[in-house]
């Protein structure tokens, strides 16, 4: 059961809005908590326990997972939802994009980091001076590939405990709906797949096609809320925080087990 929290600032006080709801939430129920930045985790001064729950971005929970023992995919495209992909996906690395084709080959391709996904913004290749930004990272860098295509608008699914509990637009069109019966189909596939977690938020898009497809998946510890309900959203937060604490200390568990 989770007793206290704490809440990723960036100084001085300066907290995503999202995150201020969390802390209205957690406040309301009688949960303790306290801000914290970046370098409290690297100076390994957060203590995280089976009773603290975390709220921050990406690249801030990512060390704090590290340090439970808990490592996750950063899979934005899982094998599951293949077949709602709606174009052409792979995974390559810097040296080999770069190395193995020339601009001619790879110009309109999009190309976004996998593993380390706050390593750089996805982009276009438009120019050889964007294979030049490429070439300043580490060759071995894994990347997402895909075909170019066009969103005409695009929507945040949120999922908690296989429960479509908000969808939200975040870019394009709010006249150009979903259709939620492709989406409830891909949800249900990947509920009954070994990708499953127990809460996320699945980004569709409408295509220029009329098609409606799936832009990425995102997992739910940590996750842009885009104006969803704070309490929907701190739940959502909170059930896929307690799954991977309940993961971490089974691994933990397990490893303790095969050292003696």
């Amino acid at each position: 059961m989770i007793k206290r929290a704490y809440i990723h600032e960036y100084g001085s006080n300066k907290v995503e809005p999202e995150h201020k709801g969390v802390m209205e939430v957690l406040e309301a129920r009688g949960i303790r908590y306290e801000v914290f930045t970046a370098k409290r985790i690297l100076r390994n001064q957060l203590v995280v326990d089976e009773d603290t729950f975390v709220v921050g971005d990406n690249a801030v929970i990512i060390p704090v997972l590290k340090k439970l023992g808990f490592i996750c995919s950063n899979d934005s495209y899982p094998k599951s939802l293949e077949k709602y992909y709606g174009r052409h996906i792979w995974v390559t690395t810097i040296r080999d994009l770069v190395s193995q084709n020339s601009f001619k080959d790879v110009s309109g391709i999009f190309v976004k980091p996998k593993s380390k996904t706050k390593l750089f913004t996805g982009f276009v290749i438009k120019s050889e001076y964007d294979l030049f930004q490429l070439s300043v990272f580490s060759k071995n860098t894994d990347l997402y590939c895909s075909a170019l295509v066009r969103w005409l608008s695009e929507y945040r699914v949120f999922v908690n405990n296989s429960e479509i509990v908000g969808v939200k637009l975040y870019a394009g069109n709010e006249s150009l709906k979903l259709d939620m019966a492709v989406v409830e189909q891909a949800i249900t596939e990947f509920e009954d797949s070994a990708d499953r977690v127990s809460a996320y938020g699945i980004d569709f898009g409408v295509l220029d096609t009329g098609q409606t497809t799936l832009v990425e998946w995102n997992d739910g510890f940590a996750l842009g809320s885009y104006g969803l309900d704070k309490e929907v959203y701190t739940d959502l937060l909170l059930t896929r925080w307690e799954e991977i604490l309940q993961i971490a200390a089974i691994n933990k568990n397990s490893t303790a087990s095969k050292a003696c």
